[in-house]
């Protein structure tokens, strides 16, 4: 009986949505070589890829009180990407470290690190990281993306997959994105806002100089080359080439905690994401009325990749709508946010017993698709309901 009742005591117990979100967390760690730890991106395929460690890290371990955690797969995923500027091997177990994003969504990670612990200890631990990504993008030095005179960043891969959006066909990207990268410019502004506002503190000040007047060109290059007459933004944009496909990747734009755009024009991105990509499941990757739609991710691989990112809703992407909405409307949301949340808890009892899987059908009945559980998926929603928790907690 003693025997029986430790083991219970040392599992998680499932009798709710939050504590099957928080035992399907846990099931995401993974520890090599002793002291290596690592967030696995899904069961049964997926190993630990750089970019989805990074955004699902916040929801994952700080939403759910494991601040330590969070420090232990932070050193790991540090180690590997100091490697990775120095230009030597690395010897982490983290694929696609090269993709041009990551080390901006490292930088958003620490980000959420210091909402927990304070600007001043963040700083403290992670500062020269987040500085030495900057100098080194600031430098040139990233094979893939380059910093322009205009603040912006450009990505430079042509015939690469060089973001998210990575299915592939026979060699060629089902989803080309190369040039302005609408979320990637997103997440750079970001960092430049949180890297000028850490060096403050105690940096050198004609570094932060350097940033917020980067920052400052950034934000008015963002507007003019992203902002179109329709109220929402461009895809990407390669010289006189503009994707025109509405697409989530906008809302990062208006989700991360520094914005290049104004009040009125992020509510009406909003807007068109509600209208165009909301679903009971997330948001989808193209919108219905855009060309190329194909929101079934079902049948032979072909075709499963021809729709992966052409219609399917993500749950993960429905954390920073979420988000989104409550820095916009606030309070008024949050009924709204909580009737969102029931679409997910139901898949609770389905699939894969407590957990998220990787998408869903863009089309009713939303029918879930891909890799049983998807870490992205439940860190995302793990940090909604905490940032959710704290809005309730004002009233």
């Amino acid at each position: 009986l003693k025997l029986f009742q430790k083991e219970v005591d040392e599992r998680n117990p499932r009798d709710n949505f939050y504590h099957c979100l928080v035992n399907a967390a846990h099931q995401f760690h993974n520890t090599k070589n002793g002291s290596e730890c690592y967030l696995l991106s899904g069961y049964p395929w997926f190993k630990s890829r750089a970019r989805d460690t990074f955004i699902s890290l916040p929801g994952l371990t700080l939403s759910i009180d494991e601040v330590g955690y969070f420090e232990k797969v932070m050193a790991t995923a540090e180690k590997g990407y100091k490697e990775f500027m120095r230009e030597k091997p690395v010897t982490v177990s983290l694929s696609e470290i090269d993709q041009p994003d990551v080390p901006l969504w490292a930088i958003w990670s620490i980000q959420q690190y210091a909402k927990v612990v304070g600007d001043e200890k963040c700083l403290k631990k992670y500062g020269k990281f987040i500085f030495d990504i900057l100098h080194f993008l600031l430098e040139g030095k990233h094979p893939y993306m380059r910093v322009e005179d205009n603040g912006l960043v450009y990505v430079d891969g042509k015939g690469k997959v060089m973001t998210w959006m990575n299915s592939t066909v026979n060699g060629r990207l089902v989803v080309p994105r190369n040039g302005y990268i609408v979320e990637i410019n997103s997440l750079w502004y970001n960092a430049l806002g949180f890297a000028a506002r850490l060096n403050k503190i105690e940096g050198d000040a004609q570094f932060t100089e350097t940033l917020e007047e980067l920052s400052a060109r950034c934000k008015e290059s963002f507007v003019k080359t992203f902002l179109n007459d329709y109220g929402y933004l461009f895809d990407y944009v390669d010289g006189n080439m503009m994707d025109w496909s509405v697409r989530p990747n906008m809302l990062f734009a208006i989700a991360l905690d520094y914005s290049p755009l104004t009040a009125d024009q992020r509510k009406s991105i909003l807007d068109v994401c509600t209208r165009e990509l909301l679903t009971p499941k997330g948001m989808r990757t193209l919108s219905p009325k855009s060309g190329g739609y194909n929101p079934i991710c079902a049948g032979p691989q072909m075709q499963r990749d021809l729709s992966y990112h052409q219609g399917t809703a993500w749950p993960w992407l429905g954390g920073f709508y979420m988000e989104a909405c409550l820095k916009i409307y606030r309070r008024t949301r949050l009924s709204f946010i909580e009737r969102q949340l029931v679409g997910y808890e139901d898949e609770m009892q389905t699939n894969c017993l407590g957990t998220l899987p990787e998408m869903f059908d863009g089309n009713p009945p939303f029918k879930a698709r891909g890799a049983i559980s998807f870490a992205m998926n439940v860190g995302e929603t793990l940090r909604t309901l905490s940032i959710l928790e704290k809005y309730t907690d004002i009233i």
